[in-house]
């Protein structure tokens, strides 16, 4: 007998009323007695009549009620199973997901302390060149003035060398006009 059916009481004899339905959310497990026959007389036969019918759906209702009870345990158990397993199910899951995060995390960390060390490396070499290019600029500035220091001194002979040719032209012109002789080489840069 299925569980989603009404339940309903057999009686044995033709006279009664028919058996009354009670619903599944109302009474799932109570015994309906159908009210006594108008023929009789509600006295002591009522009560003899209750006692007698009573145990005849009892016991029907008991070998119903065991395997009620036994199909309820059994769905019991089921349920009981397989909130067992939702539970282990969950678990792991969680356990998956701990474990993948923590891995995560280790991967996280290395590559950030990877990321470090190779940021600190270029710093490192940054600086150096810094320094190397601080280096070589002071080495070409040095280069520059000492360049220019030649030049200087380079110019310095220059006009020396003019002053000093520049007398000697007068001089020797002075000589000339004293002597009264023309110079020999006249316009010689021709």
């Amino acid at each position: 007998m299925a569980d989603d059916e009404p339940k309903k009481i057999e009686t044995e004899s033709p006279a009664e009323p028919p058996p009354v339905e009670t619903s599944k959310d109302v009474a799932e497990e109570k015994t309906v007695i159908p009210p006594p026959p108008a023929e009789e007389k509600p006295s002591d036969d009522f009560k003899a009549v209750e006692p007698e019918k009573a145990p005849e759906p009892a016991e029907k209702k008991s070998d119903e009620g065991s395997v009620n009870r036994d199909t309820v345990l059994a769905r019991v158990e089921t349920e009981k199973r397989i909130s067992l397993i939702r539970a282990w199910e969950e678990s792991e899951k969680s356990k998956v997901e701990n474990k993948a995060h923590k891995k995560l995390s280790a991967i996280a960390a290395w590559e950030n302390s990877r990321k470090a060390s190779v940021e600190a490396e270029l710093k490192q070499i940054e600086e150096k060149l810094e320094k190397q290019k601080a280096q070589y600029v002071e080495k070409m500035k040095n280069k520059i003035a000492l360049i220019h220091r030649e030049a200087e001194e380079k110019r310095a002979m220059v006009e020396a060398r003019r002053g000093e040719d520049i007398l000697k032209t007068e001089e020797t012109a002075a000589k000339h006009r004293a002597t009264g002789t023309a110079p020999k080489k006249f316009l010689s840069f021709f």
